[in-house]
């Protein structure tokens, strides 16, 4: 179905797609005279697992923390579901059904993995100063959200840590976690930064598995990751950055195969292989 949606896209930088959730324009961000993202233009297919990929200092996280408010570009302007994000706080990106998650996870260690996942819900009327007083007005709402909890910890295969500190946790543990309360707040998109990283085999197929199934749920998935042998397998789209900018798109299969990307990996003393043939 997701080839189907692509078979018309064209296989260049900033190509447009049939039916775009993020629309980003003119993005520039630079620190000092390093420029770390040049992106003129810059779609993601709603529905569809995109993997954004490219050589280390490519500006693959730089572009991120400015598509989700963790950071503000000296120029340019993003769209989601056609409303413009710019200068809209992290908190409020959210909101709008935008989530993420970090490459150095952001679990909160001193509390437990179940009130780890309760902080991911939204329209909690309890963190009101007033209502806090009033247990009744809270109560049933708080029930829900710790029920909705209990559901993803199982489908992670966290339930059984559910009264663990947070930081007790191993790497590929805190990395489910942190998906899962993503999900407490029901987003539309999740845009992961390399969810693989330090993760044991063991638990890098969970972890795909688990992104395979928010597509299958319908919820468009962005993420960053090194690792090509996960980007030929998950990925219906791929966009290659490199000194800042997109330099290619296409399908896995072929992107990998395009001479700029592979001049960038090289000229970036990447010991990567990107053919088929090197998974």
């Amino acid at each position: 179905m997701t080839d189907d949606v692509f078979a018309s896209v064209p296989q260049e930088p900033g190509a447009p797609k049939p039916d775009p959730i993020v629309v980003a324009d003119n993005v520039h961000r630079h620190f000092g005279g390093l420029t770390a993202v040049d992106v003129k233009h810059f779609e993601v297919q709603r529905g569809a697992i995109t993997a954004l990929i490219g050589p280390n200092g490519a500006g693959k996280s730089t572009f991120f923390n400015l598509l989700t408010g963790f950071d503000k570009p000296q120029t340019g302007d993003w769209l989601f579901n056609g409303h413009s994000l710019k200068g809209v706080s992290p908190a409020k990106v959210a909101r709008a059904g935008k989530v993420r998650t970090f490459q150095l996870t952001k679990a909160l260690s001193r509390m437990t993995v179940l009130e780890n996942m309760r902080l991911g819900a939204s329209d909690q009327s309890g963190e009101n100063f007033f209502v806090a007083f009033a247990k009744p007005l809270w109560k049933d709402r708080e029930e829900e959200i710790t029920a909705k909890a209990h559901v993803l910890l199982k489908r992670f295969k966290l339930y059984e840590k559910k009264d663990d500190y947070a930081g007790t946790l191993s790497g590929g543990q805190r990395k489910l976690l942190e998906m899962a309360r993503a999900l407490m707040s029901d987003p539309e998109m999740v845009m992961l930064d390399e969810p693989m990283a330090g993760v044991n085999p063991a638990l890098t197929e969970s972890l795909l598995d688990h992104i395979v199934q928010l597509k299958q749920e319908g919820v468009t998935v962005l993420f960053v990751e090194h690792d090509m042998h996960m980007v030929r397998r998950i990925s219906d789209w791929v966009v290659v950055m490199a000194e800042g900018r997109i330099i290619a798109e296409g399908p896995p299969h072929t992107v990998m195969q395009n001479t700029e990307v592979q001049e960038a990996y090289l000229g970036a003393h990447m010991d990567t292989d990107l053919s088929e043939e090197g998974s």
